[in-house]
């Protein structure tokens, strides 16, 4: 059963915020997920040509990055993408969760990133995985 493993889009415009959420995340969030591997993002270009492929199970987008944060990215990837892959952003101050939710986030998390709950955190928003909306 050799299962693929899922692709987490980890984005920041600085390296040490990317190795932060990889480190935090680990390379097996849960045991009934297997394996994830990472692919980085320095910039926005990057971001939205993997999105774009559709090749992303996850993607976790600093909310603090420059010159564009993860917050307004990921709010313009949820209106512009169709089956859009699920969106964790990372928030320096809990006092900016609301602004992750107003992004249409499926998740938040707060630096400094819990392990435990960085792991938890992702290995559930990928259970919940790409549910079809239903209208009506």
């Amino acid at each position: 059963m050799g299962e693929q493993a899922k692709r987490i889009l980890v984005f920041s415009h600085k390296a040490e915020v990317r190795d932060a959420i990889v480190n935090a995340v680990g390379r097996r969030p849960a045991a009934d997920l297997g394996r994830v591997e990472y692919v980085e993002a320095a910039g926005i270009a990057d971001v939205l040509s993997e999105m774009d492929a559709g090749t992303v199970d996850l993607a976790i987008l600093d909310g603090e990055a420059q010159p564009t944060g993860g917050i307004g990215l990921t709010r313009q990837l949820k209106n512009e993408i169709t089956d859009c892959p699920p969106i964790v952003v990372a928030v320096r101050r809990q006092d900016d969760r609301w602004l992750a939710t107003w992004s249409q986030a499926d998740a938040v998390l707060v630096h400094p990133l819990d392990p435990l709950t960085a792991a938890e955190t992702v290995a559930g928003v990928l259970r919940a995985g790409r549910v079809p909306v239903v209208n009506g």
